[in-house]
């Protein structure tokens, strides 16, 4: 088995002949938590989606697993279904808690096997609001809700962009403590992006600053922060502004 779960090579991602994204080599380790840092626009959210398969490489390739993700050949839905993404602002149906979570599972023509749904809506302590409606949640709970809605599918990748941006303390505890246990008891491979630094730090094996399009600088926890190789990655870590 591979110890890599994704490696890119020259991806380039084009808007409008403009070029917002430029990976010239990147590998993503199997089990690891990789934090994305970096302004707004660096080409974080974007890499997301082609790590999703949601937008297709404007140049490049992307190997995931055993399969290639080209501009001509797109990734089979076996594959596709192996990766989950919880976005910042979480769309929930104006069901049930518990019919949220059942979603993605009805879409793939399954029940509820082993478990699941209860077991997932104890991973993000909400079993208790299990009948509540979407609608009546706050933030964090909405938040949890999409976690347990992705963790319900066991995917092999979990990516996570902004998940708890613009939640309270409290609610940024639990949803790092439901994504640390998750990699560590199931082995999830998780791409995290967060503008909070404080947060990569926390939840990280390892950490890639973007800037313009380009991954900069991707190294362990530890050298990222403390002994940083590119002085940009240096400026961004003191809090300067390197953009």
């Amino acid at each position: 088995m591979s110890e890599f779960v994704y490696r890119l090579q020259n991806v380039s991602k084009v808007y409008d002949d403009r070029c917002v994204l430029q990976i010239d080599n990147l590998k993503i380790q199997r089990g690891e938590i990789l934090a994305l840092v970096g302004p707004s626009g660096a080409g974080k959210s974007t890499l997301l989606r082609l790590l999703n398969f949601l937008e297709t490489p404007s140049s490049g390739r992307i190997r995931f697993l055993d399969a290639e993700f080209t501009e001509s050949q797109p990734m089979p839905l076996r594959y596709r279904r192996r990766v989950t993404t919880v976005f910042q602002r979480p769309i929930l149906l104006n069901r049930t808690v518990q019919a949220n979570v059942m979603y993605g599972l009805r879409l793939r023509g399954l029940r509820d096997p082993e478990g699941r749904i209860e077991n997932a809506l104890e991973q993000v302590s909400l079993q208790h609001l299990a009948r509540q409606r979407a609608r009546t949640l706050s933030g964090g709970e909405a938040q949890r809700v999409a976690l347990a809605r992705a963790i319900v599918l066991g995917p092999e990748v979990l990516l996570l962009d902004e998940p708890t941006a613009n939640l309270d303390p409290y609610n940024v505890g639990l949803i790092e403590e439901i994504v640390t246990g998750l990699n560590r008891a199931q082995g999830t491979t998780i791409v995290l992006v967060t503008h909070n630094v404080f947060q990569a730090k926390r939840l990280a094996h390892r950490v890639a600053l973007m800037l313009e399009g380009q991954v900069i600088e991707l190294e362990s926890v530890e050298s990222f922060f403390d002994s940083p190789q590119d002085p940009r990655t240096g400026a961004f870590v003191r809090g300067e502004m390197v953009y």
